[in-house]
This record gives C-alpha cells, sequence and structure tokens, in this order.
C-alpha cells in the first residue's frame, strides 16, 4: 500500500509530517511519498535513524497556507503540496492522501480533482470520538457550513456505513443533533431531514441532544457543517480542561499523588482515548478517493495514526463499497 503525505502543511511542518512519515513507513509497512520541497525534506531525513527505504519524496515548490482563499488557493497553486498530491492519487499513484494543511483548500481540491461519489450531494469530514459507550462518527464537522436536508441524509447514510464496515458496529444507531429529542423541534432544516431519515433504510433513533453525545445514545451524529464543527471543538476543549483539572486534583497533595500511582493506567488509558493524536483525523467521506483530513496542530505520533487510519480506510475498500450502498438506498 502507498500513502501520500502533504509534508509541509500543518503548525508543525515539515518536521512532524516527515517524522511521522517516516516511522509509519517503518512501523506500519506501507510506503510513503512525502510531497513537498525536496530540498527541505531531506534535511528533516537527515536526522532519522531508523530505515528509510519505504520513502520517497515528490518534489514541489508551492505551499498552500492556512490565510489561502482555498478556491482560488488550488487553482492558483498548481505545485503546491496539496494540489499535487490530491493529482498524484487520481492519477492511481497510491491509495491515499493525507494532510494536516488548509482545510477548506483539502476539501476543496478533493472535490475538483478526485470528484464527489456519483449519488452524493457533498462530502463530509468525518472524524471518530470518544464516548462512553465507544467510538461515535461525527458528520459534518466543517466541510458543509449549511445543508440541505438531502446532504444530512447522505451523510448518515456513509456514517453507518463506515461505523458498521469499518469499527465492527452493528446496525449502528444514527442520531440527528437538535435542540430536543422530540420530533417536531429545531430548525426547518433539522425538522425535514428527520422526515426524511425516517423513510431511509438506517437505523435512525431520532434526535440527539448535545449533552448525550458524550454518554454514547448513538453511534452515528449528523449535522451540518456549522454545528458539528463547533460540537467538536466543545469536545476538544473540555477534554483538554478535565484532563488539567483531573491532573490538578492528583496532584494537590501526598495522599493524591499516592492514590495517582494507584490509578496510573487507568489514568493513562482514560487519557489516551480523549487524545485526539490517537484517533489520526477526519475522513472527506463522499470524495472518490480515501482522503484523510488530519488536525492542523498534528505532531508525529498523530500523523502516525492518521496513516493508520487511512490503511484501515482503504483496506476496507471504503469508498467503492459506499458507492454501492449509495445505489442500493437510491
Amino acid at each position: 500500500m502507498k500513502i501520500i503525505l502533504d509534508a509541509m502543511s500543518g503548525d508543525n511542518a515539515p518536521h512532524a509530517q516527515v517524522l511521522g512519515g517516516l516511522t509509519a513507513a517503518e512501523k506500519l509497512g506501507v510506503d510513503i511519498i512525502l510531497c513537498g520541497n525536496k530540498d527541505i525534506i531531506e534535511k528533516e531525513m537527515a536526522s532519522y535513524k531508523g530505515d528509510t527505504s519505504r520513502v520517497t519524496i515528490h518534489h514541489c515548490t508551492e505551499v498552500i497556507e492556512n490565510e489561502d482563499d482555498p478556491i482560488r488557493s488550488v487553482r492558483r497553486k498548481p505545485d503546491s503540496s496539496i494540489t499535487v498530491g490530491l493529482n498524484l492519487l487520481n492519477e492511481g499513484k497510491a491509495d491515499a492522501f493525507i494532510s494536516s494543511g488548509n482545510t477548506g483548500a483539502v476539501i476543496v481540491g478533493s472535490m475538483q480533482i478526485l470528484g464527489v461519489i456519483e449519488g452524493i450531494s457533498r462530502p463530509a469530514l468525518m472524524p471518530v470520538i470518544p464516548t462512553a459507550k465507544g467510538p461515535c462518527a461525527l458528520l459534518d464537522s466543517g466541510a458543509n457550513a449549511v445543508c440541505t436536508s438531502e446532504n444530512l441524509c447522505h451523510f448518515a447514510i456513509m456514517g453507518s456505513y463506515y461505523m458498521n464496515k469499518v469499527m465492527g458496529i452493528e446496525n449502528p444507531r444514527v442520531g440527528l443533533i437538535n435542540i430536543g429529542a422530540e420530533e417536531k423541534k429545531g430548525t426547518p432544516l433539522t425538522k425535514e431531514a428527520y422526515k426524511m431519515l425516517k423513510e431511509m433504510p438506517i437505523n435512525f433513533t431520532g434526535n440527539i441532544e448535545a449533552r448525550h453525545i458524550p454518554a454514547g445514545n448513538a453511534d452515528v451524529i449528523i449535522a451540518d457543517g456549522f454545528t458539528g464543527n463547533i460540537v467538536l471543538k466543545l469536545y476538544e476543549g473540555m477534554a483538554k480542561f478535565l484532563m488539567l483539572k483531573f491532573k490538578d486534583i492528583l496532584m494537590s497533595n501526598i495522599k493524591t499523588k499516592l492514590a495517582a500511582l494507584l490509578i496510573k493506567d487507568k489514568v493513562n488509558a482514560f487519557k489516551k482515548s480523549m487524545d485526539y493524536k490517537e484517533h489520526g483525523g477526519a475522513p472527506l467521506m463522499g470524495v472518490n478517493k480515501t482522503v484523510i483530513k488530519a488536525h492542523g496542530s498534528s505532531d508525529a505520533k498523530a500523523v502516525v495514526s492518521a496513516v493508520r487510519q487511512a490503511i484501515k480506510a482503504v483496506e476496507s475498500n471504503l469508498t467503492e463499497e459506499i458507492k454501492n450502498c449509495v445505489k442500493a438506498s437510491e
């Protein structure tokens, strides 16, 4: 398997991307194409002590910055690491593409270069978030600030399939994020989507309030990208807040420090479950190839997790199966 990694984008690029790519190639047994400035990447690779035989560089001269306009940048920077990487994927030179860069550019570039799956109205970013009952897919988390009820239904189909085939959840429960559980609650969008979701061949369990998401009341949660992104960012912020407060409590005196030693393994397991670095990134669901949008602040560990996530998506034949799933639901 071959994975293209955008080596020039992200808060910690190129160091985190190059180190993560090298580590993933060695530990996960995949070939990595590092897309970016050859001279810069080679300098980063020079300090790596492990095996570099499965890593190659595809030179490109431009970088799409976070402040660049997504639509214009893809067109005006044809030799950027994002644009070049997506073109390589479209040409069949690799099986997946990963970037920690400009989210809008990754989405726009994927739609323009790879195309959207026939029958899917809009692609969606789908991070997998932790809950009390296991992982939960959230889509959309930022690809589409404004959505139609049809978009939400397509998100439900893709999320259900992913959680079933990739995460192994039998008949995943689908919930629609709303301000109340009652069918008549919400905006015109959520009311119309509710009616449509009831008629679809999925396990739609109704509306879900934000407070019930951490409890694990659904395996797939659906929202427009504006709402979904707020949920995701609040989730990430609360996870950091809780871990910091928990640390303050455990480190407050001798007794609590001794107690911390006794529950160290449990604390580390909880911390790991809440750490986005362990989950890699958000698959861009609905485009014709496997694309993973990693967190902008990804370090090398998060990059390795994103590669692992891409491998799982490719091995499950996710894109082709979603195409079949969409056709069957029409």
